[in-house]
């Protein structure tokens, strides 16, 4: 190990000493996850299959590379803050979500085996809201 004085080190090292944010709430990281969906709104997710008729345990292990929990997953911040993994059960607690608003997300049978992030984050909104169905998420997908 080298002994460098500080400055030598601001010279060879890219140094940040900002901190994280804090996203505290449960609303806060639901809306943090709706607008990482948003920076590549076409970007093609993932759907996972058929989560409503799996046993709560194969349930909570499913996942699917690419799927609107891999977006939050991939979020430095969101993992400092202990999202452990892109499964299921990980979003639903990390995200505290019941597992029918969790189904609206990222379930197929409401998008297919594939969706556009910005489908994902309008699901995620109404998540927020509470304001979940066919006329809620028609209303978001025109507005975005």
């Amino acid at each position: 190990m080298k002994h460098q004085t500080l400055d030598q080190l601001q010279s060879v090292a890219d140094v940040h000493a900002e901190a994280t944010p804090l996203i505290a709430t449960r609303g806060q990281r639901l809306e943090r996850w709706a607008q990482l969906l948003e920076q590549n709104p076409d970007r093609c997710l993932g759907a996972l299959a058929g989560t409503e008729y799996i046993s709560a345990e194969v349930r909570d292990r499913m996942r699917s590379a690419g799927s609107p929990i891999t977006v939050a997953f991939e979020d430095p911040i969101f993992r400092a803050q202990g999202l452990k993994e892109d499964t299921y059960g990980e979003a639903k607690r990390f995200f505290e979500l019941t597992d029918w608003q969790l189904h609206e997300i990222v379930c197929h049978c409401h998008v297919g085996a594939t969706m556009p992030a910005r489908w994902a984050a309008t699901r995620v909104r109404a998540a927020v809201s509470g304001r979940f169905g066919f006329f809620a998420w028609l209303r978001g997908v025109f507005m975005l």
